[in-house]
C-alpha cells in the first residue's frame, strides 16, 4: 500500500480525474473493438475487486469511498453500453469478447439467451437492487435519528472521565463519517436500480436499431439481420449485467453488514458452527430426503457425508479444551480452584478507573466503612437523599478506597481524580474544639478541624466529662468526616452537575 502511494504520490488526485475524463471519452468518442474488448475485462476485474473488498471489510464505514465508486462503475458500465452499441449498429462487430460470450450463451437458440439476459436483470432489479436500496433507506434514517443521542453519550463518558477528548474527538468524526456513508449509500444505491432499467432500454434500442439498419441499409434478409444484430446485443447485455449483478450483490453485502472485529468470510464461519447439533439435523433431513423416490442418492451422501465430517470437526474442536483442562495439566485445585485463583489476581484496570467522588482512606478506616449498618455509611445515604431534595442534584455513590501510602487515621476526598480535601480522623478518639481555641485544661492530641482549620484536641472518652466542664464542644469521629464531606460535597456541586445528569433532570420534568 505505502509503495502505491509513493508511486502515485501527491498526484493520485489527477490520475483519478484523468481516469472520470477517460469514461467521458469513451461515452462521446468512437472507440476501437481491440479497446473494448480491454475495457470490458477492465469493467469486470473491477467489479470483481468491489465484491471482494466487501467481504474483507470488518465495517462499513471502513469501505467510505464505495458510494463514489459505485457512480464510477456505473458510469463506465454505461460508457461501455454506448461504446458496444456503436460499433454493433455501425460495423455489426463489436470486438471478440461480447461476440464470444454471445455465441456462448445463445448457443444457436436466440430466444434462449434473451430469457438469460432478462433473467439476470429481473435478479438484480427486482431482488437484489430493490433490497439493498431499501435497507440504505432504512440505515440512512435510523444512523441519522441514533446520532444525537450517540453524541450525548460521548459527551456523558468525556464528563464522567472515561474518555480523554481525543478519543471523544475520535468517537465523533466515526459518527459523522457512518451518517455520511449511509447517506451516500442511499442515493448511490439508486444509481444500481437506474443502470439495470438502462441495460433493459439499451437491449431494445439495439435489437430494434440493428434490425432497421440491416434491412434498410445493409439490404439484409430480416432473419439474418435479426440474427447478426441479436447475438452482438445480448452478448453486449450479457457483458455488462453481469458486472452490474456483481456490483449489486457487493452494494447489499454491504449495507447488511453489522459492525463485527472480523471479515464476513470469519463471521459467517464462526455463526454458522456455534451449534454444531443444527448440522446434525440437515444431515438428518438430507438422510430422509434419501427415502423419497426419485432423489439422487450419490449428490445427497456427499452432502450427508460433508455436513457429518463439519459437525465432527466442530464438535472436536468444541470439546479440546475440556480434555486439556486443569486434571490434564496435573493442577490440583481443579476448575473451582482456577476461578478463585482468577478471582483473587487483581485486575491491573482497576487502579485505573476513576470514579466522581472517591475518599481515599488509611488502613485504621475500616471500623468505619466495612461493618455492615455503620453510622457512617448510613449519615452517607441520609444525606444524599437531603442534597437531592435541596438543591435537585442527586449525587454520585461515595466510594471508598484503600490507600497505603496514606497513614493509618488520614484520608483524602477527590472529585473527578483531583484532591478538594484531606484530614485525619480518630475512630478510637472524640474531636473536642473550644469557641475560644484554648488548647489547655483536658489531655490530648493537638490538631487542627479538617472542615473549617479550627484549633482542636482529639481525646479519650475518658476525658469525656472534663472536656464538657470546660466549654469544649465534643464531635465524634463519623460526625468530624460527614462535616468536612458535606462541605466539600456543597461547594463543589456545580462541578458535579454533568450533562448526563442534567438530561436525566430535564427527561424527568418533561
Amino acid at each position: 500500500m505505502k509503495a502505491l502511494e509513493r508511486f502515485f504520490g501527491k498526484h493520485s488526485d489527477i490520475a483519478m480525474v484523468l481516469l472520470v475524463l477517460g469514461v467521458l471519452v469513451v461515452l462521446f468518442a468512437p472507440i476501437p473493438s481491440p479497446l473494448l474488448d480491454f475495457l470490458i475485462l477492465t469493467n469486470f476485474s473491477f467489479a470483481f475487486l468491489i465484491l471482494l473488498l466487501t467481504f474483507y471489510m470488518a465495517r462499513p464505514v471502513e469501505f467510505s469511498t464505495f458510494p463514489s465508486l459505485l457512480l464510477i462503475a456505473t458510469l463506465f458500465r454505461l460508457s461501455l453500453n454506448v461504446a458496444a452499441t456503436r460499433l454493433i449498429l455501425s460495423d455489426g462487430d463489436a470486438g471478440r469478447v461480447i461476440g464470444a460470450i454471445g455465441a456462448y450463451v445463445v448457443g444457436g437458440n436466440y430466444v434462449i439467451g434473451l430469457i438469460v439476459f432478462l433473467i439476470l436483470i429481473v435478479v438484480q432489479y427486482v431482488v437484489v437492487t430493490n433490497g439493498a436500496q431499501r435497507i440504505s433507506e432504512v440505515a440512512a434514517r435510523f444512523t441519522l435519528d441514533s446520532m444525537p443521542g450517540q453524541q450525548m453519550s460521548i459527551d456523558a463518558d468525556l464528563n464522567m472521565g472515561f474518555i480523554d477528548q481525543a478519543e471523544a474527538q475520535r468517537r465523533r468524526k466515526n459518527i459523522e463519517k457512518e451518517a455520511g456513508f449511509y447517506g451516500a449509500m442511499d442515493g448511490a444505491s439508486k444509481f444500481v436500480k437506474g443502470d439495470a432499467i438502462a441495460g433493459i432500454i439499451i437491449l431494445l434500442i439495439n435489437i430494434i436499431g440493428g434490425l432497421v439498419i440491416g434491412v434498410m441499409q445493409h439490404k439484409l434478409p430480416w432473419y439474418q439481420a435479426l440474427r447478426t444484430y441479436s447475438l452482438l446485443t445480448i452478448g453486449d447485455g450479457i457483458v455488462t449485467q453481469v458486472p452490474a449483478l456483481i456490483i449489486a450483490v457487493g452494494t447489499g453485502i454491504i449495507v447488511t453488514r453489522s459492525a463485527s472485529d472480523g471479515n464476513l468470510s470469519q463471521e459467517v464461519l464462526r455463526q454458522i458452527t456455534s451449534f454444531p447439533k443444527t448440522l446434525l439435523l440437515v444431515g438428518a433431513a438430507l438422510t430422509g430426503l434419501l427415502f423419497f423416490p426419485g432423489i439422487p442418492a450419490l449428490p445427497t451422501l456427499i452432502l450427508i457425508a460433508a455436513v457429518g465430517a463439519v459437525a465432527w470437526v466442530v464438535y472436536r474442536s468444541k470439546g479440546s479444551p475440556a480434555e486439556e483442562g486443569p486434571d490434564a495439566a496435573g493442577d490440583a485445585q481443579g476448575v473451582d480452584g482456577l476461578a478463585e485463583a482468577a478471582k483473587t489476581e487483581e485486575d491491573p484496570y482497576a487502579s485505573l478507573q476513576v470514579e466522581p467522588i472517591e475518599v481515599h482512606v488509611g488502613s485504621q478506616w475500616a471500623a468505619l466503612v466495612n461493618q455492615p449498618g455503620s453510622v457512617l455509611m448510613e449519615r452517607i445515604v441520609t444525606f444524599r437523599k437531603q442534597h437531592a431534595q435541596d438543591l435537585g442534584l442527586v449525587l454520585p455513590r461515595v466510594r471508598f478506597k484503600d490507600a497505603v501510602r496514606l497513614g493509618a487515621d488520614r484520608y483524602e476526598i477527590h472529585l473527578d481524580g483531583v484532591i478538594c480535601g484531606r484530614g485525619e480522623v480518630r475512630a478510637d478518639k472524640v474531636l473536642a474544639i473550644h469557641p475560644a481555641g484554648k488548647m489547655d485544661g483536658v489531655p490530648g492530641e493537638p490538631t487542627r478541624d479538617p472542615t473549617y482549620g479550627l484549633p482542636a484536641l482529639w481525646i479519650d472518652e475518658q476525658h469525656r466529662a472534663a472536656a464538657v466542664a470546660g466549654k469544649y464542644t465534643l464531635v465524634d469521629a463519623p460526625t468530624v468526616f460527614m462535616t468536612h464531606l458535606t462541605e466539600v460535597l456543597r461547594r463543589e456541586s456545580a462541578t458535579l452537575l454533568t450533562r448526563a445528569e442534567a438530561d436525566r433532570l430535564l427527561n424527568r420534568v418533561r
